[in-house]
């Protein structure tokens, strides 16, 4: 790799890095380029000679983000309890921990709605990254026919418990939601009944 080469892969991954802060922090339309270049330490006018449009840009930070983080996420369940990772994805996720950190790690929580409003590129991203999700996730779960439902069903539990608890964080209620999520998550994931 040629030095020039190897500078504009370093701007590269400062964009998207920066980007990456603003989207957990803004989401995507309160985020601007001169934001982004200005978080990466660039000029605007080098924008256009990493990413088409600013629209490029966030789909490709939403997609690399989300995806960064749920596979750190399994993997870390993986090793810490290989016989039940599945469950221990469900209490990383739901955790105080997780809900409370500073700067938050996971974007789904905090842009599902705008990505709901903004419609494509953002839509189909997203709708990719949890195609990815519910088929890792169900991988992780014993084989039978409702493997992939039980998925689909504990991952929006994560998502839908983990964002109720975040907009009441402080309260009894917020930790309400986390702790019943894991318990239903669970009783879910124990057995067929659910």
């Amino acid at each position: 790799m040629t030095q020039k080469t190897e500078q504009k892969q370093k701007s590269h991954d400062a964009i998207l890095a920066s980007a990456a802060t603003l989207l957990l922090e803004r989401g995507i339309q309160a985020s601007s380029i001169m934001d982004v270049m200005k978080g990466a330490g660039l000029t605007v006018g080098g924008f256009y000679g990493h990413f088409e449009s600013k629209e490029h840009l966030f789909t490709e930070t939403l997609r690399g983000t989300a995806r960064t983080v749920w596979n750190a996420l399994l993997k870390k369940a993986k090793e810490d309890a290989p016989d039940a990772p599945a469950l221990k994805v469900l209490e990383r996720y739901l955790s105080r921990k997780h809900r409370d950190a500073v700067t938050p790690t996971c974007p789904l929580p905090s842009i599902t709605a705008e990505v709901s409003r903004a419609g494509e590129p953002y839509r189909g991203a997203l709708e990719a990254e949890l195609q990815g999700f519910v088929q890792s996730y169900a991988e992780l779960l014993p084989a039978g026919a409702r493997r992939r439902d039980k998925a689909l069903a504990a991952i929006a539990l994560m998502y839908g418990a983990l964002s109720l608890s975040r907009a009441v964080r402080g309260t009894k209620l917020g930790d309400e939601f986390l702790d019943a999520a894991k318990k239903l998550g669970a009783e879910l994931l124990a057995g067929d009944r659910a």
